[in-house]
């Protein structure tokens, strides 16, 4: 059988690959563009100052996300000294009477 009777002929050429997108390729494409836009949300980062100036844009998030994991590193630490305030007596009560009791 000769390639004239083939309905589908395989892409040949720097051009034929580029355009052969597959179906999947393109779900893969939009579930990946949600992600990163999702991130991008996370971050404050607008679409259009994206654009206008990319590396400003970029080093606003950065401030943001250490802005912001310095925050809550301070928030956790303050809520684990005001936890051991309750917390660490209770552990020594109870680790002396254990080790009293143990004999």
């Amino acid at each position: 059988m000769s390639d004239a009777n083939n309905t589908n002929p395989k892409r040949s050429g720097i051009i034929g690959r580029i355009t052969d997108v597959r179906f999947s390729d393109l779900v893969i494409l939009f579930f990946l563009c949600v992600l990163v836009g999702l991130v991008l949300a996370f971050f404050n980062v607008d679409p259009a100052d994206l654009w206008v100036d990319f590396f400003a844009t970029v080093g606003e998030a950065w401030n943001s996300f250490f802005g912001g994991l310095g925050e809550l590193l301070g928030n956790a630490l303050k809520y684990f000294f005001l936890g051991a305030v309750v917390i660490v007596p209770i552990w020594l009560v109870w680790h002396v009477l254990r080790a009293v009791l143990r004999r």
